[in-house]
């Protein structure tokens, strides 16, 4: 239960800012388009993409009938697509809850080391040590974990539907041990009044977004709306105009009746958002506040390992497939369809 800075390679983070797609030429990117289109139609596959994976990998996705969404939507997709192969582009953990949904295809990435603090943060070594000191407890925990910790929870969530199941335990007075996000976690606790226990852990993202320069940016823009991850931090929270999950922002977004908006949350998103409402504007929240050397960028650092040039090599040569145990899958299945399930 170690602060989720612990998790940040410089060598990654270096990797990153220099950006692992590079300065595509317009050449260079027609062609890697028509590769990966090419070969995804040859090896009976999908792209299956969130929305903080870089904006080309989006757009790849959508002019390929791909599907781009949330951990839950792209959990709900794979587990109905039709292909034999699917690849996400994401982090890992969303490719392993596709293959536990879907143990009949073929699971690739790009890369396997796109992996995530909040995974990182939650051994499930560590997280079975504090289950069996408070047997009482439902475990609950966040989608963004490894398949081990999703076979020893009683629920499984994302962010889009957390609130509403931790009311519904709530309203059958059961406490609850929650892993790994604490902000996510103390979010839920106010809002809904729950007797939650907490794992400390933390995106790497969304902890990094500061009350002092959120008030900084929103005096230089008074008219723009404040879009909140439940992942940031509550004095961040507190500000908002919305919070939620990624979907949400973006219909948010949308619907808000404002024409500038400070987003709180992976600037990939703006691909989506800028689409839907073109005549916007989207600022990035501060990151690290005042004179404080930036961690994040507002862009986590393993999503950014996603890339174009090792998208099509994955599409190209299916590589990089994700394998996972039969008895886990089987365990792990059980929470996440309690998940899918949930008041459909």
């Amino acid at each position: 239960m170690e602060a989720s800075s612990r998790f940040l390679n410089t060598e990654l983070i270096d990797r990153h800012k220099a950006g692992l797609n590079g300065q595509l030429v317009e050449k260079d990117k027609d062609n890697l388009f028509k590769s990966i289109t090419e070969n995804l139609v040859m090896n009976n596959a999908t792209l299956v993409s969130h929305y903080y994976v870089d904006p080309l990998i989006q757009q790849i996705t959508e002019e390929t009938n791909g599907f781009i969404g949330d951990s839950l939507e792209m959990a709900k997709f794979g587990s109905n697509c039709q292909t034999e192969n699917l690849i996400v582009c994401g982090v890992k953990f969303m490719a392993e809850t596709a293959k536990i949904l879907s143990p009949q295809k073929h699971i690739y990435v790009p890369t396997y080391e796109s992996t995530c603090s909040l995974d990182l943060g939650c051994p499930a070594a560590d997280l079975k040590i504090m289950k069996d000191k408070y047997p009482e407890r439902i475990l609950v925990v966040y989608a963004n974990t490894s398949a081990e910790v999703k076979a020893m929870a009683d629920w499984v969530v994302t962010s889009s539907i957390a609130k509403e199941i931790i009311e519904e335990i709530h309203l059958n007075d059961q406490k609850i041990l929650w892993a790994p996000d604490k902000y996510l976690g103390s979010y839920l606790q106010k809002e809904t009044g729950a007797d939650m226990l907490l794992w400390d852990s933390a995106c790497v993202v969304h902890e990094e977004f500061k009350a002092s320069g959120l008030r900084d940016l929103k005096r230089l823009h008074p008219d723009a709306g404040i879009l909140v991850h439940p992942e940031s931090p509550s004095e961040v929270i507190s500000m908002a105009d919305a919070v939620g999950s990624t979907s949400h922002l973006i219909k948010a977004s949308r619907d808000l009746d404002f024409n500038k908006f400070i987003v709180a949350t992976d600037k990939s998103i703006f691909y989506k958002m800028a689409q839907l409402s073109p005549e916007k504007e989207f600022f990035e929240a501060p990151t690290g506040g005042s004179s404080s050397s930036c961690k994040s960028c507002a862009h986590c650092p393993w999503m950014g390992l996603n890339s174009l040039t090792n998208l099509d090599e994955c599409v190209r040569t299916l590589a990089n497939e994700i394998n996972l145990n039969s008895d886990l899958i089987q365990q792990a299945k059980i929470p996440l369809d309690k998940m899918i399930s949930f008041n459909v």
